[in-house]
């Protein structure tokens, strides 16, 4: 068994390659991950419902923390429109007091990384695979129109509301007499800047662009005077220890937000840091991860900062820009330090409109229609789940959408493994082995013997439709066999409840006139089957290794009879 390196050995052995080939793409990575960083820590930190100098307390920390634990050489680490949309929205319901949604932000980071990072030491990093993709789509479509009406309102220059999407959007457009030219103009224009920078001069960071720019015909024109709300100051922001100093009984209340936004967080980072795996042939483990991811969230709870995922667009910005080792998150780390230190005064005089147009330009990835398409074309069932689940967010909120995806992606699982497709073998051409008769033209069958393979494991969900459609075939073939062989090949369990139905279906086959064979028993299965009554009731006899030795045994022809 490999002996994996400590934490502070690996941050050792990435300082040292700081000199080596690579350090210049690591360096170009990193200036790219902070041009992007930056802009979006001032307006995550709005969408969170924190002041800005929060997401520079947990920019450095977060990138710091996953180096630690975390496996990907090119997933960054921080506020992401997902994580600060279930952040604001979990913390809303408590308070709408800014002072105490600080507190509350950090504790709810808190929670949701205690909870990654001990799900993660208990190796649960499988249970993401249970949250189906139409689910997720459909929840992330819904969050970003959510984020985008919201950031609509700032655009504009009036207050979305409060409530969901419908609700928000309603207040909005009834206010539409209200809305601020001046504001209108800063934030289209906010727009238009940014989609031309992406589709013209892909390279340049274009939020940090446009920030910069912003920011200098701000303070020349004054568009404060002319009715465009700007940031304000925000304090140097230089992370240090700090509790977050809320009461017991609001930890208990973040709880159950904290389990959702868990979740997400976690699903973000995995899929991009598996994704750039993939392409570049590693290996990340998913307890690993998730441990990783808790651990940042818990680090940045503990310097007032809220809940920070991978990021997507930061980590193909810097691999693009040539990162290839955790150096990028060191060195990109140092800068954000530097910033949140120096130079948060220069975003005094930040329109609050640009702002808006930032995170809008975010999350428009989100809004693909691309995959209801092809659900519509490919498969009806998901595209019902991703309405269904885009239907939660925008009727009930966000984190009501994200238990109704959770429950979704369940029941699709549940329907999928219970449902019992049974296969009829027969003899391949050429040998003793068998196969799906419908899938080989040439398979012939025994007579008098109906040789079946459930395609799957056998548990107590699909113990009785397997039953229902074994007696159904038996009963619809013609002569009636007189063996009804079973292959169990798929079964790595057999529970109380499973084996109780097979000597139920042992029973009306018996009526019938047909005996039950069972082939393929696993050995982890066996002292199961060994200490139910079914064992004794079938007898030695109608167990087999193999479907070729239980026809074999009952085909040939009775001892002492001619041939």
């Amino acid at each position: 068994m490999a002996v994996r390196p400590h934490p502070l050995v690996r941050v050792r052995s990435t300082l040292s390659g700081m000199s080596g080939p690579g350090a210049r793409g690591d360096l170009l990575g990193a200036l790219t991950a902070w041009a992007l960083i930056v802009p979006e820590c001032v307006a995550y930190a709005q969408i969170a419902g924190v002041p800005p100098q929060n997401a520079f307390y947990a920019a450095p920390v977060a990138l710091v923390a996953y180096v630690l634990l975390g496996r990907s050489r090119f997933l960054i680490i921080g506020a992401t429109s997902a994580a600060a949309v279930l952040s604001g929205a979990t913390v809303a319901d408590i308070t709408s007091d800014p002072k105490r949604a600080v507190g509350l932000s950090a504790a709810l980071a808190v929670i949701a990384g205690g909870v990654l990072l001990a799900a993660g030491l208990a190796r649960l990093g499988f249970v993401t695979n249970f949250l189906a993709e139409p689910a997720l789509y459909g929840f992330l479509f819904g969050m970003a129109l959510t984020i985008v009406v919201r950031q609509a309102a700032k655009i504009v220059g009036v207050s979305s509301g409060d409530g969901q999407f419908f609700p928000r959007l309603w207040t909005l457009l009834r206010h539409l007499p209200d809305w601020s030219l001046a504001s209108l103009a800063v934030g289209a224009a906010a727009l238009a800047a940014l989609f031309a920078l992406e589709r013209y001069v892909p390279r340049l960071p274009a939020s940090l662009v446009v920030l910069v720019v912003a920011l200098a015909v701000s303070a020349a024109a004054g568009l404060e005077d002319h009715g465009v709300e700007v940031v304000g100051k925000i304090p140097s922001a230089v992370p240090v220890p700090h509790l977050p100093g809320i009461p017991a009984a609001d930890w208990w209340k973040l709880v159950g937000g904290a389990c959702g936004v868990s979740l997400v967080v976690f699903a973000e980072a995995f899929s991009i840091a598996s994704r750039f795996a993939r392409e570049h042939g590693d290996e990340v483990d998913g307890n690993r991860e998730m441990a990783a991811v808790g651990f940042a969230n818990v680090a940045v709870g503990f310097v007032r900062g809220f809940a920070v995922s991978g990021s997507a667009s930061r980590s193909a910005a810097a691999e693009s820009a040539g990162a290839r080792s955790q150096l990028t998150s060191l060195i990109a780390a140092v800068l954000i330090l530097l910033t949140g230190a120096f130079l948060t005064p220069l975003f005094t005089d930040l329109p609050e409109p640009v702002l808006g147009a930032i995170v809008i330009v975010a999350v428009r990835g989100f809004l693909s229609t691309s995959e209801l398409r092809r659900y519509a074309r490919a498969d009806r069932a998901s595209l019902g789940v991703a309405l269904t689940a885009l239907a939660g967010v925008l009727l009930f909120d966000l984190l009501p959408g994200l238990l109704l995806a959770v429950a979704l992606s369940l029941v699709l699982f549940i329907a999928a493994a219970s449902t019992a497709h049974l296969s009829v073998l027969g003899r391949l051409p050429g040998g003793r082995l068998y196969g799906d008769a419908a899938q080989h033209p040439g398979a012939t069958t025994v007579p008098g013997v109906l040789a079946t393979r459930l395609d799957g494991a056998l548990f107590f969900g699909n113990a009785d439709r397997t039953r229902l459609g074994l007696l159904a075939l038996a009963s619809a073939a013609h002569p009636r066999p007189h063996t009804v062989v079973l292959d169990l090949g798929a079964s790595y369990h057999l529970g109380v409840p499973v084996l109780d139905t097979l000597d139920e279906l042992r029973a009306a086959l018996d009526r019938q006139g047909s005996a039950l064979h069972l082939a393929g028993l696993r050995a982890v299965a066996r002292p199961a089957f060994d200490h139910h009554r079914l064992a004794a009731r079938l007898g030695p006899d109608a167990v087999h290794a193999t479907v070729e030795d239980a026809i074999a045994a009952v085909a040939r022809p009775p001892a002492g009879s001619q041939k």
